[in-house]
Parts: C-alpha cells; sequence; structure tokens
C-alpha cells in the first residue's frame, strides 16, 4: 500500500497547477530526483541509494500536500479542481496596476492606478472607458500614480503621487485641482468624501484635516502628528514606538470615521477616533511585520483585523478595548503557502475574501475563522492588492491588482 502511495505521490510531480495551500518548490522536487553521475562505482552506487532516499522524501512530499477524504488520497491538482471560483476578470483598456475603485451609483463608477490609468464605467462594472483630467495635459497625466478615489452623491475626490489632489463636483464631467500648502505635515494618503463640498483627508504623519469649503481650508482634527506624540508620551511601554520616527501606511478609516494606521516598519499600530486628541498606539503582539490592517466589516467596534509576514491572518474579537496595549488577535486558518496577504474583506457577517501575492484568493464562510482557496485568479500572473464590497449597490465586489487585472464577484 505505501508503494503504490508514493508511485502515486510520484506522478503527481508532474502536475502544475495546484492551490498555494499545498504548494512545492518544484526546482527543490526535480533536484532531489536527479543525481550526479559523474565518479567511481561506489560514488554511483552513493547516488542510486541518495535517489532512492530522496525520491522517497520527494514522495512523502507530495503525499503530505496532498489532500486526504474519506481515506483516500486526493492529488493537489484534484484539491484545486474543488475550490471555488467566484470571480471573473473584466477586461480593461489598459494593463495598469489598479489601486481604488469607487461608485457614485449601482451603473456609474470610476476606478484608477498607476501611469495615470483612470476608467469610468456606466454599465455596473461590466465594460470600461479610458478617461483622462481635462486639466492635466497627456504627457504630465502619465507621471501620475492616482492610488485614492472617493465618491458621495455625484462628489468625487481623487489623490495622486506624486501629489495631486483632484475634485469633482457633477460626476466627474469635470474637475478641478486642488491647492495644498507646502507646510502640510507629511504627504495626503487618503481622502474621502464626505457630502457636498465636504471631505476628510490624512497623511503619512497622522495629521486629519476636514473640509466644507471643497478644500479652500482644511481644519486639523488631531492636536499633533503621530511622531510627536510618541515621542512627548514615551510611547507607554508600546515596543517600537519609543522616539518614533518616520511615517505611518496602510492608513484606512471605518464607516463612523474611526482610523487606523501602521507604522512603516511594520512593528507597531495606532488608533483615532473622532473627538480625541491624539493617536493610541498598540503593540502588535507577534514578532512578525504587519503588512496591513483593516476593520471588520468596516466598523471598529467589530474588531480589527491584521495581516503578517508569511501569509498570516490575525482577527480580534468584538468590542475591542482601544485603551489597552495590545489586543487579543486570534489566528485564522488560512493556508496560504507562504504567499503575502494584502487585503481582507467583509462581504457580510459571514462570507470573508482575502487575497494576496500571485493572485491568491482566499474566502470564509464562517466570519473569518477558517478560509478555503479561490482560483478565480490562477490563470493570470502578478498580484492582488485591494478588495471591496460595495453594501449600499448590490453587495457589488472587486478586486484589484497589478497588470489591469480587475475581478468582479459573480457569487
Amino acid at each position: 500500500m505505501n508503494f503504490h502511495l508514493a508511485i502515486l505521490a510520484l506522478a503527481a510531480c508532474t502536475s502544475h497547477a495546484f492551490a498555494p495551500s499545498s504548494t512545492v518548490d518544484s526546482s527543490v522536487a526535480a533536484s532531489a530526483l536527479f543525481a550526479s553521475t559523474d565518479g567511481d562505482d561506489n560514488s554511483n552506487l552513493d547516488d542510486r541509494r541518495s535517489f532512492v532516499g530522496k525520491a522517497a522524501t520527494s514522495a512523502a512530499a507530495m503525499a503530505a500536500a496532498s489532500v486526504t477524504t474519506n481515506g483516500v488520497l486526493v492529488p493537489p491538482q484534484a484539491a484545486e479542481a474543488a475550490a471555488s471560483k467566484m470571480w471573473t476578470k473584466v477586461e480593461l483598456p489598459f494593463e495598469d496596476t489598479l489601486y481604488d475603485i469607487d461608485f457614485e451609483s449601482e451603473t456609474h463608477g470610476y476606478l484608477v492606478g498607476a501611469r495615470g490609468a483612470f476608467a469610468e464605467t456606466t454599465d455596473g462594472g461590466k465594460t470600461w472607458e479610458p478617461r483622462s483630467f481635462s486639466n492635466l495635459d497627456a504627457e504630465e497625466e502619465v507621471t501620475y500614480r492616482f492610488q485614492i478615489l472617493s465618491f458621495k452623491n455625484g462628489e468625487g475626490w481623487v489623490l495622486g503621487k506624486p501629489t495631486l489632489m483632484l475634485h469633482t463636483k457633477d460626476s466627474g464631467r469635470s474637475w478641478e485641482r486642488i491647492p495644498l500648502s507646502p507646510k502640510l505635515p507629511g504627504e495626503p494618503t487618503a481622502v474621502v468624501s464626505l457630502g457636498p463640498n465636504q471631505a476628510e483627508m490624512i497623511t503619512s504623519t497622522g495629521a486629519i484635516y476636514t473640509t466644507d469649503n471643497a478644500g479652500r481650508n482644511w481644519k486639523a482634527q488631531v492636536k499633533e502628528t503621530i511622531d510627536a506624540t510618541l515621542n512627548r508620551i514615551s510611547s507607554s511601554g508600546v515596543s517600537g514606538a519609543s522616539y518614533f520616527t518616520g511615517s505611518i501606511i496602510n492608513q484606512v478609516r471605518d464607516d463612523l470615521g474611526a482610523y487606523l494606521a501602521v507604522s512603516s516598519r511594520g512593528n507597531f499600530f495606532l488608533t483615532w477616533e473622532p473627538g480625541q486628541e491624539f493617536w493610541i498606539p498598540h503593540n502588535r503582539g507577534t514578532p512578525r511585520r504587519i503588512q496591513n490592517m483593516g476593520f471588520v466589516e468596516g466598523d471598529i467596534k467589530k474588531g480589527l483585523w491584521m495581516t503578517l509576514n508569511g501569509g498570516k491572518l490575525l482577527i480580534s474579537p468584538n468590542e475591542p478595548d482601544l485603551t489597552r496595549d495590545a489586543f487579543d488577535f486570534q489566528e485564522a486558518d488560512i493556508k496560504t503557502g507562504g504567499y503575502g496577504i494584502t487585503d481582507v474583506a467583509w462581504r457580510n457577517d459571514k462570507e470573508v475574501w482575502a487575497v494576496g501575492g500571485s493572485n491568491t484568493m482566499y474566502v470564509s464562510k464562517d466570519g473569518g475563522k477558517k478560509f478555503a482557496f479561490d482560483k478565480s485568479a490562477n490563470d493570470y500572473p502578478g498580484n492582488l492588492y485591494n478588495v471591496k464590497f460595495f453594501p449600499q449597490f448590490g453587495n457589488a465586489g472587486w478586486a484589484l491588482g497589478s497588470n489591469g487585472m480587475l475581478l468582479r464577484y459573480t457569487g
């Protein structure tokens, strides 16, 4: 029986496509199966013995990579065949990296990306047409990386790098360039449309501003920048926060205005809620570097999620105590094969999606406790960076990535 299992596992070595959770490095397997034939007879004998031993090891590795169902060994390609495929690729007029997507209605929306990528849809995202900003010439536009897009009731904002802010009051038919003060602490990293002439902006130093006159004036919401706060209070025991210099990354805002940010070194994170004068630092509670963080169902009161180097995903319980230095995160059961997780989004309280490197996708149907592989993007090269759902527009879902990768949720 063991011999037959070894033969089956060796045969599986010829397979090329299977879920990352079962990945075995083919180059390592190949080097294990082909020994040198140079040298004397003893060397050849050793090589043959080495070949047999390494072949058995390779067989065991492949057997471990396979899935056992009712006592029957299933090859990894069969496991992949059983994976879900709940997203469909949408063709775009360019192949640049995509960073953000937003809709002002169920049918009308925009997406933005690298090299001035800007496109519009009027049929709910089935087709997209390239667009340009009339106040930017073609040579100038291609130098920008548009990273943030936000719409509400026909009023929209776009944020790009090098620092550029654009604003529309007529659903994107015309745009104006918003001047920003060179004395602004840090670079603008996100902007959220809040209504007529209203928006909120955050910078790389944690400064938060609001405007109620379409960006002509901005009012500070936080008394001091993050580095000033941390150095003043000596971080209250938060590892890596003392004498902090640098910036924050991955700033994200929940539906009610609370913020979450990660230090640029990934060694601690911070939270802020409306009405607070300062940011509050928190320990990461793990030696691994934080890659990204966000809110459970877009609400800080429902918990936080955290991704770490090595493809780890942690989720906190409901109603986290934001005054504590550390949170009680629980590790999710997700087999990524080492691929990093770049973003996580809740479609509802039970269905959760995670995306990451090499266009990997995972779905949970139990609120984030256990994830299964989804093969929707398996056949395309690149990485996925962003996954979003729009409950206000039929819970439409979108995943964005490199090489013009846009996936639409089909269920």
